[in-house]
């Protein structure tokens, strides 16, 4: 089964057309979308009265996507307001309760960031995350391409395997050393998640100015694109039991307009989705 979805559900005007609240956003999203990546928690962990509310505004097959706290993947730069990794990794999976409750967790991201390169070090803390995570599916996603040079791409797929990690691919633009090519293969036979960053060359590199973020993410995929990358994802179909796909080139609105064209390439179409009230009348 392939599952389509966007990160974020603030930020797609195309969807709601400035005609819903903040607070409703999420309940309107899933009416078009079955998933979503939660980025929110990569910025702070998150306080459970926060993903009750989420689960509790979603049907009962929605799936959340969670992406691990900065401080858990080595990105956050400043002070770290906890004493302990223990003390962070504890509190990051108490506020994954109310999906694990729900049914309603289909992973925790770890997207590692460019400066975390292939060695020993990072293997060991690798390892360590994955035994702190217990019985919670995670996925991994490299941003230096050492993970892939040569021989070690098979290494890496490998070792992903052996530790039970989920493989998270990415679309991104080949740009150095922080990037990393598209390698389209399972590394869990139950799942594989697929994460498209857009292909702005230019901006992925680009790290002057508060808006690089912005910047970063602004790209609008083609058909030929997509159509070259729905083929991917039913290749991936026959790897793993589920595949996940989130479009996050949020940056000019582009994610849930890809997202959409994505699924009517596919042919996808999924039940138990929120009634969506525009469609009403």
């Amino acid at each position: 089964m392939i599952f389509i979805g966007v990160t974020g559900w603030g930020d797609h005007d195309t969807l709601y057309k400035g005609k819903v609240p903040s607070r409703d956003k999420l309940k309107e999203y899933s009416g078009f979308f079955p998933i979503v990546e939660v980025d929110a928690s990569f910025y702070a962990v998150q306080p459970l009265k926060n993903a009750e509310k989420w689960v509790s505004d979603t049907p009962d097959s929605f799936r959340f996507i969670v992406k691990a706290y900065q401080g858990m993947t080595g990105h956050q730069r400043g002070e770290i307001p906890f004493n302990s990794k223990e003390e962070m990794f504890a509190a990051f999976r108490q506020s994954l309760i109310p999906y694990e409750e729900t049914g309603k967790l289909a992973m925790v991201l770890f997207q590692f960031p460019p400066w975390f390169d292939c060695t020993r070090e990072n293997v060991e803390y690798l390892r360590w995350c994955r035994q702190e995570m217990g019985k919670v599916s995670c996925a991994l996603e490299f941003r230096h391409q050492s993970w892939f040079w040569g021989e070690m791409k098979e290494r890496t797929l490998e070792y992903m395997t052996s530790e039970n990690w989920i493989h998270s691919i990415c679309d991104e633009p080949q740009a150095g050393e922080g990037s990393v090519p598209a390698v389209v293969k399972a590394a869990s036979p139950e799942k594989v998640l697929v994460r498209f960053h857009g292909r702005n060359e230019y901006g992925w590199n680009k790290k002057a100015g508060e808006n690089w973020r912005e910047v970063r993410y602004l790209y609008r995929y083609n058909d030929q694109e997509l159509a070259e990358w729905a083929e991917h994802l039913k290749k991936l179909e026959n790897q793993a039991k589920e595949v996940y796909a989130v479009f996050n080139n949020n940056s000019g609105g582009d994610a849930a307009d890809n997202a959409q064209k994505m699924m009517e390439m596919l042919n996808v179409e999924y039940s138990g989705l929120t009634p969506r009230q525009l469609d009403l009348f």
